[in-house]
């Protein structure tokens, strides 16, 4: 694992990151999350930067592009019963793709509380990396064959991995269940655009 604490501003609006002496303490969801990293055997690089209020700005402060930038959403299936996918960043979920995959004829999204109970992480800081509930995982096929970056648990931390070895590591199912995200106005103006309520970790 390499460690790297990025003091690049992440671009216009956004806020340079601390000095590797200033960088706050890891908090609880970040060491889960890194501990699991650690475990699953995965070469991951460790990336933390400072605030950002929209996915291109978390992809400018990880150096990628917003393609890279790996969303991991959580999908409610049923009572008690959920799933991660993993959607690049300038996709969203197809719902009638998802539902044929699953077999089933309802998805839905729960709430950032419910959410929260299930993985242990508040929305924006969601990864399958340390959850508290060991979820099956749903990845899109644009995810593996390049190098893509994954929240580790906290706003401003995140893990450059391997996209191919990544849905390995997690058992995922590779299949193509996203589209293109539409352009929203609130992109532009620095909203939310990674499904949930806050930019991703």
């Amino acid at each position: 694992m390499e460690d790297v604490t990025d003091t690049t501003p992440p671009g216009p609006g956004g806020s340079p990151s601390p000095s590797p002496g200033d960088a706050p303490a890891p908090t609880p969801g970040e060491e889960r999350a890194v501990a699991a990293l650690d475990g699953s055997g995965l070469r991951y690089r460790l990336v933390r930067h400072g605030p950002v209020r929209s996915l291109a700005e978390a992809a400018a402060a990880r150096r990628v592009t917003p393609d890279r930038v790996v969303k991991t959403m959580v999908v409610r299936r049923g009572e008690g019963d959920h799933l991660f996918v993993l959607v690049p960043g300038d996709r969203t979920i197809s719902w009638p793709k998802l539902r044929e995959l699953l077999g089933v004829s309802r998805l839905s999204m729960p709430d950032a509380r419910a959410a929260r109970e299930v993985t242990g992480y508040e929305r924006g800081t969601i990864t399958p990396f340390g959850s508290l509930t060991a979820l099956p995982v749903v990845a899109d096929a644009r995810v593996p064959g390049h190098p893509v970056s994954i929240g580790a648990g906290a706003h401003g931390v995140a893990a450059t991995v391997d996209g191919s070895r990544l849905v390995l590591a997690l058992g995922a199912t590779v299949a193509d269940v996203t589209d293109p995200e539409a352009p929203r106005d609130d992109d532009a103006a620095g909203g939310r655009s990674d499904g949930s309520a806050a930019p991703p970790g």
